[in-house]
């Protein structure tokens, strides 16, 4: 009995050897796969961060462009020079503004704080060739980090008799995006981290190996670097604020001089990775356990026909009763069987239902509003027919057949929503849709006695997007605010749409008491409301986040400054001659 037990043993070592190989590679390939994602995601912040940058600077680059030959320099008031240098340093906060003569020597300073002489600085000596002078570095003056932009003044000859130095603040320039993730930084031709959205990186230098940061003084602190597939991992301990396993992202901008570089935080991949794992070797295990227990009951009936065949002829009783009691674990074995398929199908329903009170509380969330329309124009129309209007009672009736309409329109796309799916996008007039959304929601905004300043525009804003879900967002939306501002005595809703390049915000904000967890605002059923309340399952912006996705746009939402909550949804601005939503708010 040894040698098989031996055997089973070693079978079963192999097995969980398999198994955790297998359960590694799982792991090393759903990494691979998370890393490759969160390399897309962080490209796309750190050109959005480079680009933000680079657009900052360009303001003080035209300023400098801009006025170089204005005709307040001409002359030789140097009072009134000076005053209109300082005006344009005060209006863009820029650190200094310097008129220079073609020699080097500064004629005028807007703050005072320039030295005697440039001549042996590079963007100077550049701007003396006719060229737009550039460099950076820390102002002498103020101990503060600049970044310095020269434009050549030129006489009516066409001769370069001097520059105009526009000194740009570079904590200015940062302070908008301090703090925020991921770890930004930008090097220098040196390699020296000049402008960082981490300040504890600031003035780090990149290490003598040519991978990673030292810093400025000091010991090193711990670096190690790997390779995973075509992605760099940073293990480090420089900051709590900077993540310990991050993948390294950068990205030259040769137009500032400068490398953007970012540390993308991995744990969310690891946990991803991990999970997969975990989950297919339980998968695995499961399934080995069943066939190891089915083979071992197999194996003991082998044995037990065979002693029974040895013994059938000189103890028949024995092998009757033997058989009769091998009859029944048959009978056990069926019902066992049978119970296990029972209990099942018993999940598989427990699982459908599961899914039907989903949709249930989603759509009950969704349809409040178009509900409470039809009762208004119910309770409007028998009021107009008591009074003999048949024709107002009749626009209420139609109102209520679209509301009708609509409302299976809703059902619809949340039956979409909750199954992953989408119908097509197309164009939307988002002005169009803003006032369909504040029509259905006139009623209530009028019973709370909320003041809405919808900033419309002219004319339409076309963005990407199907023009039912998008007007469900925008209600939903309207709904939060006014829920929120249910006990403050000044109901103030601001809506407002800007378009920036490729990309449309609209901007609804409220004076309520603003967001209390802003990184849990978008979980399922997540509310502040109060339990029980019919209005307070928490699916709302959940819903709308995901739609808002599916557009290809994203919806953000922060606190103001001068109270209340803002929320933003950010869209794709569409093409004026493509082709317009076939869906009707």
């Amino acid at each position: 009995m040894r040698r098989p037990d031996a055997r089973r043993a070693v079978f079963l070592g192999l097995f969980v050897v398999a198994v955790g190989a297998f359960a590694a590679i799982v792991w090393r390939t759903g990494y691979n796969q998370a890393l490759d994602q969160l390399a897309r995601r962080g490209q796309a912040d750190l050109t959005l961060a480079a680009d933000r940058l680079t657009g900052q600077l360009q303001l003080y680059q035209q300023l400098a462009v801009l006025i170089a030959d204005h005709p307040s320099l001409d002359g030789d008031d140097t009072a009134a020079k000076r005053a209109f240098l300082l005006q344009s340093a005060d209006k863009t906060a820029a650190l200094d503004v310097v008129l220079v003569d073609e020699e080097g020597r500064v004629e005028v300073s807007a703050t005072g704080s320039a030295p005697a002489n440039l001549a042996g600085t590079e963007y100077f000596r550049r701007a003396l060739h006719g060229a737009l002078g550039e460099a950076h570095g820390t102002n002498s003056a103020t101990g503060q980090r600049a970044y310095y932009f020269a434009a050549p003044r030129f006489d009516d000859r066409g001769q370069v008799i001097g520059a105009l130095v526009v000194v740009a603040n570079i904590e200015k320039v940062e302070a908008e995006w301090r703090g925020a993730r991921p770890v930004v930084f930008f090097t220098d031709r040196s390699g020296e981290v000049f402008i960082t959205n981490r300040s504890e990186l600031l003035y780090w230098r990149r290490a003598p190996e040519g991978v990673g940061l030292i810093p400025p003084r000091g010991p090193a602190p711990r670096f190690e670097t790997a390779t995973t597939g075509p992605h760099e991992i940073w293990h480090e301990n420089w900051s709590p604020y900077v993540p310990q396993v991050a993948l390294h992202l950068s990205r030259e901008l040769p137009r500032i001089g400068m490398r953007a570089e970012a540390l993308i935080d991995v744990s969310a991949a690891q946990r991803i990775a991990w999970l997969q794992a975990a989950v297919v070797a339980a998968v695995c295990l499961a399934f080995g356990a069943i066939l190891f227990v089915v083979t071992e009951r197999r194996r003991t009936l082998a044995l037990a026909n065979t002693k029974l065949e040895g013994r059938v002829a000189e103890r028949t009783a024995e092998l009757s009763k033997a058989n009769a009691a091998l009859r029944r674990e048959v009978a056990e074995r069926s019902a066992a069987e049978a119970a296990l398929k029972k209990a099942q199908d018993d999940l598989v329903q427990a699982g459908k239902l599961s899914a039907l009170g989903q949709m249930s509380a989603g759509i009950s969330h969704e349809l409040n509003q178009p509900l409470m329309a039809i009762q208004q124009y119910a309770e409007n129309g028998a009021l107009f027919l008591e009074r003999g209007k048949s024709g107002p009672a009749a626009q209420n009736l139609s109102r209520i057949g679209s509301m009708a309409r609509r409302m299976a329109r809703i059902i619809r796309n949340l039956r979409a929503f909750a199954r992953q799916e989408s119908e097509p996008v197309s164009r939307v007039d988002l002005v169009k849709v803003v006032d369909s959304a504040l029509e259905l929601s006139e009623a209530r905004l009028r019973s709370d006695a909320v003041h809405v300043d919808w900033d419309r525009p002219c004319a339409p804003v076309w963005v990407t997007g199907g023009e039912v879900r998008l007007c469900q967002v925008v209600v939903n939306l309207i709904g939060n605010a006014v829920d929120a501002m249910a006990a403050h005595d000044v109901r103030r809703l601001d809506i407002g749409i800007r378009r920036d390049g490729a990309r449309v915000e609209l901007e609804v904000r409220d004076t309520g008491p603003g967001i209390e967890e802003p990184e849990k605002m978008f979980d399922p059923f997540y509310s502040t409301k109060i339990v029980g309340d019919s209005e307070g399952m928490g699916l709302g912006l959940s819903i709308s986040y995901g739609l808002v996705q599916s557009f290809g746009g994203v919806i953000r939402g922060r606190n103001h400054p001068g109270g209340g909550a803002v929320m933003i949804v950010e869209l794709v601005a569409a093409d004026a001659d493509a082709a317009p939503s076939s869906e009707v708010a």
